[in-house]
């Protein structure tokens, strides 16, 4: 198998770039990805769009969509465009009918003195089955376009992100709802962007490699030595011991994904230029000529969690459903690489533990899972003594499926001419029937069937936090990073990283 790093083009990754215009799009397939045959039939609820096109027209905007903008308006044109369609199938066929009728049974006719009845009698049979093939062609080719048009509404819809909440704010600047600890440093030395880098921690205690992940895959990639490697383990195992005992179920997901798995998700991860980039698997030229679907690697265990019940139903008294995993996760991560993405902070490959669950579609049976997440997030932030800020982030910043999300970020020393230090190390999000709708996931409340909702959120994203760690623990007089407590367990007991030991 060979990856390839290019970008993934799928219904939602229409974001914020020059337009593509809608018709060329649709020509070259970029608004979804090849789908099987087998794939969940998407169930996106046109109607509601029709009805309200100002309302999506105004939340593609908030949200920094401007293609996807011009979409519930060109939904309703194709829709008057599939009725005026209709009004002429239905008259063809009304006509189509009684040339059937006509030919078939002449006897039945003589007794209706309709002016259209008497024109046919008067026709010889010939001209009748002229016509009655005209008309069979004039059918076969209406009913293409009708086609074609509900194929081009329902893409449209798709590619629609999702409504934004009332708690989000509009425009790019979050709100700040709280901390969690105190900040380490209120005025850091001028020296600390280098000394207390992880970059070069990790470099002194050698436990980071960076040359030698660029020499054998690019810059991007790293190597976790000893310690930082040992680390790692500890935070995952950390974060699944807590999540566990909160009653969240551990699941090993796959790494691999359909493509149309993925779209369905609404996975699009941002760059600052609007670009979304992940690893696909190289298809052969015998898979592409079956229609074989392309498969991708997964930026976050959300997206194999959600394909678990895909084209399936959950039984209302399993809800809320909860999984946890741990996982390796692949992001191309488009754009310049600069200071936010130097060292562990933007990696193209690392660990992460997710968690992942389905609710009852309403609000109050949503927003308790959520909290529960969000303070899941906070409890294990603060066991590991880092200062970070809680954001409800704007609504320029939610992806395709989220209705609301909230960030948690940790204080690296190293940043502080960055976002005042500030870096992004938990996400939380809500995304309503978003998914579910795109995957086929039902659910039976009250008798009715309906889609159920889906909330998820990171429990540990490893490289961010090791790294927070490092520059928060770290003494520059001992040359000596120190272990969070919590994380003893599984560091042989150690309270500290020290310089490697010297061979003679």
């Amino acid at each position: 198998m060979k990856l390839s790093r290019r970008p993934f083009t799928c219904a939602q990754c229409l974001v914020s770039r020059d337009a593509t215009p809608i018709d060329s799009a649709l020509k070259e397939g970029l608004l979804n990805p090849q789908r099987s045959v087998n794939a969940p039939r998407a169930v996106i609820d046109i109607k509601h769009i029709r009805q309200n096109p100002d309302l999506y027209e105004r939340n593609c905007l908030e949200r920094n969509y401007k293609q996807q903008a011009a979409y519930p308006d060109r939904i309703n044109a194709l829709h008057t465009q599939f009725l005026d369609r209709q009004v002429s199938a239905r008259t063809l066929r009304e006509r189509s009918n009684l040339l059937r009728r006509q030919l078939s049974n002449p006897v039945s006719t003589t007794e209706d003195d309709t002016p259209a009845i008497k024109a046919l009698r008067e026709l010889p049979r010939d001209a009748i089955l002229a016509e009655a093939r005209e008309l069979k062609a004039k059918l076969a080719s209406i009913e293409a376009e009708e086609e074609r048009l509900t194929t081009e509404i329902a893409e449209l819809a798709e590619a629609l992100p999702n409504l934004t909440s009332e708690w989000t704010p509009r425009g790019d600047e979050p709100k700040v709802l709280s901390y969690i600890g105190d900040h380490p440093d209120e005025h850091p030395d001028a020296s600390d962007r280098v000394w207390r880098s992880h970059v070069h921690i990790g470099a002194e205690l050698g436990v980071l490699d960076f040359a030698a992940g660029a020499t054998t895959s690019g810059w991007g990639w790293y190597y976790l030595v000893g310690a930082a490697a040992q680390l790692e383990q500890a935070l995952v195992s950390y974060a699944l011991e807590t999540a566990r005992r909160t009653g969240w179920t551990q699941v090993s997901p796959p790494s691999m994904v359909y493509g149309h798995i993925a779209s369905a998700c609404g996975f699009k991860p941002r760059d600052v230029n609007g670009e979304q980039q992940i690893y696909g698997i190289k298809q052969s030229e015998e898979d592409q000529s079956r229609g074989k679907p392309e498969l991708v690697m997964a930026g976050t265990a959300e997206i194999p969690l959600a394909g678990m019940k895909a084209d399936a139903q959950i039984e209302e008294v399993e809800l809320p459903a909860k999984r946890v995993a741990v996982s390796r996760c692949y992001r191309a991560e488009a754009g310049a690489r600069g200071v936010d993405t130097k060292g562990l902070y933007r990696v193209h490959e690392f660990t992460k533990v997710e968690m992942f669950a389905w609710s009852s579609p309403d609000m109050e049976s949503v927003g308790e899972v959520f909290d529960e997440l969000v303070d899941l997030q906070t409890e294990l932030l603060q066991g590991l003594g880092l200062h970070c800020r809680i954001l409800e982030m704007p609504s320029t910043d939610l992806g395709a499926s989220a209705y609301r999300k909230i960030d948690i970020e940790a204080y690296f020393p190293s940043r502080k001419d960055r976002n005042e230090g500030w870096g992004e190390v938990t996400s939380a999000s809500v995304c309503t029937d978003y998914q579910t709708r795109r995957l086929a996931t039902r659910t039976r409340v009250a008798g009715k069937m309906t889609y159920p909702w889906t909330v998820n959120g990171t429990a540990m994203a490893v490289p961010r936090v090791l790294a927070a760690i490092f520059e928060n623990g770290w003494n520059e007089d001992e040359l000596t990073v120190t272990i969070p407590e919590v994380l003893r367990p599984w560091m042989d007991g150690q309270d500290k990283i020290g310089p490697p030991t010297r061979r003679r």
